[in-house]
């Protein structure tokens, strides 16, 4: 066992281990099937999605802030259009290319989707081969500096850099 697949099985564990804690709060019988869907929870995220980069907890826990502020900021600025007598909408397309994820892994451009979703009116809806597909409500909208920043983002928080090869730790 390498330590890699060490530290994935410990944050795995912890994270998932935290959220069982907080769905079942403090119910002793919830508590204790937690003490096995979790670990057969961590078994299953590793051979679905193996431990390639380490995730850099203190880099998330920097990260939450601003993934909470920008979640809230795009719920209101969704209900404000809605609420708006006159909607400001021009919905369309943002075709992602591979380049501004910055050649991220698949677990890890999954969570730069889920990141532009909480972009204020933007929705990612899935792939196209290496391209990220992202709905918004305004084309005009400035998204070509925020998504290669979040991308950026996401990158820091596994430790992927573009300059490391591919199939390695």
């Amino acid at each position: 066992m390498d330590g890699l697949w060490i530290r994935a099985v410990a944050h795995r564990g912890a994270m998932l281990g935290a959220i069982w804690a907080a769905l079942s709060a403090p119910d002793p019988e919830g508590l204790a099937l937690g003490l096995v869907a979790v670990p057969a929870a961590v078994a299953l995220s590793l051979r679905l999605l193996p431990a390639r980069h380490p995730l850099i907890l203190w880099r998330l826990a920097l990260h939450l802030p601003r993934f909470l502020a920008g979640s809230v900021t795009g719920g209101v600025d969704v209900a404000r259009r809605a609420f708006a007598r006159k909607m400001p909408l021009d919905p369309g397309w943002i075709d992602v290319p591979p380049e501004p994820s910055g050649g991220l892994p698949g677990g890890a451009r999954v969570a730069l989707g889920g990141e532009l979703s909480l972009m204020p009116g933007t929705l990612a809806a899935g792939c196209d081969g290496d391209r990220l597909l992202v709905h918004v409500l305004d084309r005009g909208g400035r998204f070509d500096a925020s998504i290669p920043r979040e991308a950026r983002e996401i990158a820091a928080i596994i430790g992927h850099r573009r300059d490391r090869p591919q199939g390695g730790a």
